[in-house]
């Protein structure tokens, strides 16, 4: 079993160029791109000033991937002060707007993965100037960095899905909005074990994959597997089996019960076993038993 990577991602796009008038021409559209390369380049000192890695670019912006979280949330905050003091457009300032979110992360010619998508999502859905991040990475900042950010009371109807707490990161540090300890969220922990490899959830490896696929973190041999059979998932309200099989997943507890789910969710609750493709009862076969510790 391969050690998830998990890294705070960060997407910034430059936003104030629609409707600002006469870039219709060759030579307004070269104005609007010098401007816009010159935003660019500020986020991406920021990003280099606090040790993040450029992932590469964006429509109009960028996404960087940081070890820590307070990275992240400190480079946006630099990123907002920076852009904020350049020239304006023919009389419109251009500016940023700002996603942070932490976990699973791999780079893919395929396209972002889900933790670069959820932090495109943000940035799309914040205001103009504004920073948005998610509990998963808000939970993980050190006491010290923890004021720039306050709980988010903006209604955003298009992120109401997300399973995370929204907070907005502010250059200006306020204290009287806490985050929630962080200790609440790192006191979730599921322990995962299949053929005597033990796996532990935390806040360090909130994603556990499963199936047939070589390279999942659990490989099922059994045939009624699929190849990517489904995911474990630790959330803001604990940890979820997410099934995107063929054949369902089958999840048994102590007490005998069994349900199979196929294609949705479900919460995993004290301890039991997961069949994939078949009855979790069985324990001869490619069981994953799993137990909250």
């Amino acid at each position: 079993m391969d050690e998830q990577t998990n890294l705070c991602v960060l997407v910034a796009e430059v936003v104030g160029v629609a409707g600002v008038p006469g870039l219709d021409s060759a030579s307004g559209a070269l104005e609007a791109r010098h401007a816009i390369d010159r935003c660019i380049r500020r986020i991406n000192l920021a990003i280099e000033a606090n040790d993040g890695v450029g992932q590469g670019p964006r429509d109009h912006g960028v996404c960087a991937t940081f070890e820590r979280c307070d990275a992240a949330v400190l480079a946006a905050c630099e990123m907002l002060e920076r852009t904020e003091n350049l020239p304006p457009l023919r009389g419109k300032r251009l500016t940023v707007r700002i996603g942070i979110h932490y976990g699973p992360y791999e780079s893919s010619t395929e396209g972002p993965c889900k933790t670069e998508q959820i932090a495109a999502r943000l940035s799309e859905a914040a205001k103009a100037g504004e920073a948005l991040a998610t509990s998963a990475a808000a939970s993980l900042l050190s006491a010290a960095v923890r004021p720039l950010a306050k709980t988010d009371t903006t209604e955003r109807l298009e992120l109401d899905d997300l399973e995370w707490t929204l907070y907005t990161v502010s250059k200006q540090a306020d204290a009287s909005l806490p985050l929630p300890p962080a200790t609440t969220l790192m006191q979730q922990r599921l322990q995962i074990e299949h053929k005597g490899d033990v796996l532990i959830m935390d806040e360090r490896r909130p994603v556990v994959v499963f199936g047939r696929d070589p390279n999942g973190d659990i490989v099922i041999k059994d045939p009624r597997a699929s190849r990517q059979h489904g995911r474990i998932e630790r959330r803001s309200g604990g940890f979820v089996l997410v099934d995107y099989s063929t054949n369902g997943c089958y999840v048994g507890d102590d007490l005998g019960r069994e349900r199979c789910i196929k294609g949705s969710e479900l919460p995993l609750l004290g301890s039991g076993h997961i069949g994939c493709g078949y009855s979790a009862r069985d324990e001869k076969r490619d069981v994953i038993q799993f137990r909250t510790i």
